[in-house]
């Protein structure tokens, strides 16, 4: 896993880049490792894939989960929980906050006084090579500047997060990589790490730099019929 500077992490990108798993397991690890952790969704917009809709199985993990009042219900509503100014108040622990797609910068936006006065912040901007309206780096960048310039916030690193859900295969991780390499050089950004699924980790081991394996955790709603 790639050395940590920063208590507060923000995981921001594209509608369906994988946002949500990735601050799912970055949770789950720091959590392992023996650190307080707590994960705040900003998805706002998004119905189907939450954070809040894991918050079981984060808590069982004692993992604390600040989420919109609405989750787990029917009901749509774009909101934010007043609990959420908590995680800059309080100095001890690490904070993953799951923010959404391409509004990412409108919800960041009104936290960024509470953000710099926390110390600053880990600002990962995620990549999908095989999501749609992201099929190029340039059009990742893109998006990438549009969520800076609305939320005032500067990314710190690129994350390759390139998968085929469950159908993800070793070649399609190195497939990804020259995306991945040339997405964060037209960024100007480090690639922090490339995830990797767990059961294609050895396979990939030495072959791609800072490799964070991954467990699918997040399932579209769909995915049970069709099993």
């Amino acid at each position: 896993m790639v050395r940590i500077e920063h208590r507060i992490h923000i995981i921001c990108g594209h509608y369906g880049c994988g946002k949500t798993n990735l601050a799912l397991n970055l949770a789950l690890t720091l959590r392992r490792k023996g650190e307080k952790v707590t994960v705040a969704d900003l998805d706002i917009v998004n119905p189907y894939f939450r954070t809040a809709d894991y918050k079981e199985v984060l808590e069982k993990q004692g993992v604390r989960v600040i989420c919109p009042h609405s989750a787990g219900t029917t009901i749509d509503a774009p909101q934010i929980n007043a609990e959420i100014f908590s995680i800059f108040d309080r100095p001890e622990g690490h904070v993953v906050i799951d923010v959404g797609g391409d509004d990412a910068g409108a919800a960041l936006g009104r936290f960024k006084r509470q953000i710099e006065a926390a110390g600053g912040c880990e600002m990962l901007y995620v990549v999908n090579r095989y999501r749609k309206l992201v099929e190029t780096p340039e059009e990742a960048v893109s998006l990438l500047h549009e969520v800076e310039a609305a939320s005032r916030l500067k990314a710190t690193g690129v994350v390759n997060n390139s998968h085929l859900s469950s159908l993800t295969t070793a070649e399609d991780i190195l497939g990804s990589l020259p995306y991945a390499q040339e997405a964060a050089r037209e960024a100007g950004l480090p690639l922090v790490m490339t995830t990797v699924p767990l059961a294609l980790y050895e396979a990939l081991k030495g072959k791609v730099e800072n490799l964070f394996p991954v467990e699918l955790l997040v399932q579209p709603p769909w995915a049970e019929t069709l099993m």
